[in-house]
């Protein structure tokens, strides 16, 4: 009798086992269906570069491992911008764009993006060079530049300039896989047409310890809500190498996760915190020995708001006068860092 008991026992145990297996399994939500554009209508980066053999470029296959191995998501590749129809979007739920150029992408088709990330049904993924892209387009919404907020004005930091990157929100899971600060070495894009009322800056370049300085912040990854969607954007990702950092790749798969509306994340516009990071660009352009930066700074924070958004728009500005070449003319941009300057040291006396 106890022998049968125990065989009874047994038997209920794996049979418990096999329902919770299975419970479990249809607990479990599908993977993400992502879907990956590399199209490259201008530059081409050595990420997306397919080999002659037409095997895929380094970022697709890093891209449709990263889904394997974290089992998030289901990748499909394309480098044809005409393949993203109405119809295709409703079978995937994140977009990610390493893009540069006009994109053969039908009216149609941006307004149909759109109108799904406002609703919460798509995410928006900007890898490095999707900034560096931009066509006609006056239909319902935003221009893609509106939409991604910022336009590629020039990389200073060309592929292996050492930089410095401060990461805003460690704690968030957008960006938990970096340092607070961290020495790397990347091509760094900086950007027109950047509305800092309109995101918030998750990581920017420190210039603290980056040795090619600008008088103006340069931001490197930030998030943006439209409606009930989500929208991310990095920097990184021109160099190879960058593709084989595992914290990069974590980056990734936590994009496509927040995007989808799967983890939370603040994504609330930061324009104090802005100010902030452009006052300490300006300020240490041209360091000056025994002035209290610090106490400059901790006095303007407490200024009126409205001027601050103004006077950080105004430093961000300075990069469209700075000189391009070293025997370029000078005088404009002379003119308006000192003007800013001033104001901003007046501003900051404390007297």
């Amino acid at each position: 009798m106890r022998r049968i008991f125990a065989l009874l026992l047994v038997a209920c145990a794996a049979l418990f086992a096999q329902l919770f297996q299975a419970e479990a399994a249809f607990a479990r939500p599908a993977p993400l269906r992502v879907l990956y554009l590399d199209q490259s209508v201008g530059w081409k980066h050595a990420p997306v570069a397919r080999p002659a053999d037409g095997s895929l470029a380094i970022s697709e296959t890093a891209m449709i491992d990263l889904g394997k191995t974290s089992g998030a998501f289901t990748a499909e590749v394309t480098q044809d911008a005409r393949e993203i129809t109405p119809e295709r979007l409703a079978k995937i739920d994140v977009l990610v764009f390493y893009t540069t150029g006009a994109l053969p992408l039908s009216p149609e088709a941006w307004a149909a993006i759109q109108k799904r990330v406002a609703a919460g049904k798509l995410g928006f993924v900007g890898l490095h060079s999707a900034t560096d892209t931009a066509w006609p387009y006056d239909g319902p919404g935003e221009t893609y530049t509106q939409f991604i907020n910022g336009h590629f004005a020039g990389h200073p930091w060309t592929q292996g300039t050492p930089v410095r990157i401060e990461t805003l929100d460690p704690d968030a899971r957008l960006t938990s896989m970096w340092s607070v600060g961290f020495d790397y070495a990347e091509e760094i894009y900086q950007h027109s047409d950047f509305d800092l009322a309109k995101v918030r800056v998750l990581q920017t370049l420190d210039f603290d310890g980056t040795p090619l300085k600008r008088p103006y912040a340069v931001p490197v990854a930030w998030a943006r809500q439209i409606g009930q969607g989500r929208l991310f954007f990095t920097n990184l990702g021109h160099t190879p190498s960058t593709w084989e950092d595992l914290r990069f790749g974590a980056q990734i798969v936590e994009a496509v996760l927040w995007t989808a509306r799967l983890t939370d994340g603040d994504a609330t516009p930061d324009p104090q915190r802005q100010f902030l990071w452009q006052l300490k660009a300006l300020l240490g352009y041209e360091p000056v020995a025994g002035r209290d930066d610090r106490a400059i700074i901790g006095r303007l924070l407490k200024t009126d708001p409205a001027w601050q958004v103004a006077t950080a728009k105004r430093i961000a500005d300075l990069r469209a006068v700075y000189p391009a070449k070293p025997d370029s003319d000078r005088a404009p941009f002379d003119a308006a860092y000192k003007a800013v300057l001033a104001d901003v040291l007046a501003r900051g006396a404390g007297r």
